[in-house]
């Protein structure tokens, strides 16, 4: 795993860089900005994520770990592959990336080449609380304060009938992508689409909740 690099900018144009460390050349692609902050000949650090595929190895960098964490957290959802993560964090910031989450507001994202409104709803959903999640997870929002949405809601009312985490994300992420308006602003009617979708509950807990 290459967690990081350090060394001798060879190249940078487009959105791609090398690096010369130790005397191999790495290949990065970077946002177009990031691109820009690099000068040819000085040493630069980076952040990075290797992508493995079965035809290819794909090595993406970044300027700090907020955006390496947030790369991750895109490519996490489904429909986002890491192209599409670069494409998102080539226009918007982490802290736009927060900001639209928060807001329940998945225009930014539509706005980014190659992402559907499907997929841009998709993101907002399935992220909904990941991105303060190494500081708050989603769990304490069931004991703390309100949550900001109706699918937080919904979130932390399947995570507590013991649903995984990650698995509830997903199937909220789904039924919403595939429901109207009306239907994702009522807590009742989107818990019970996405224990429809979810199928048998894997607890008694939630079992029970989906009879």
């Amino acid at each position: 795993m290459i967690s990081s690099l350090r060394g001798t900018v060879l190249s940078a144009s487009g959105g791609t860089a090398v690096i010369e460390v130790g005397g191999v050349g790495f290949a990065l692609q970077l946002t177009p900005d990031h691109v820009l902050s690099l000068r040819i000949g000085e040493e630069a650090f980076l952040h990075t994520s290797l992508i493995v595929r079965e035809d290819a190895l794909q090595l993406f960098g970044f300027a700090d770990r907020e955006q390496l964490e947030v790369f991750e957290l895109l490519t996490s959802v489904s429909g986002v592959g890491p192209k599409s993560a670069i494409g998102v964090l080539s226009v918007l910031t982490p802290d736009d990336i927060a900001a639209a989450v928060a807001a329940d507001d998945d225009a930014p994202f539509r706005k980014v080449s190659g992402i559907g409104p499907k997929t841009a709803k998709l993101i907002v959903v399935s992220l909904t609380g990941k991105l303060v999640a190494t500081r708050r997870p989603v769990r304490a929002a069931a004991s703390g304060g309100a949550p900001s949405s109706v699918s937080d809601s919904v979130l932390i009312a399947l995570v507590g009938l013991g649903w995984p985490e990650k698995v509830a994300a997903e199937a909220v992420a789904e039924v919403v992508a595939d429901t109207d308006e009306k239907q994702r602003d009522s807590v009742q009617t989107l818990l019970r689409l996405t224990l429809a979708r979810l199928g048998p509950g894997q607890t008694s807990g939630a079992a029970k909740a989906s009879r």
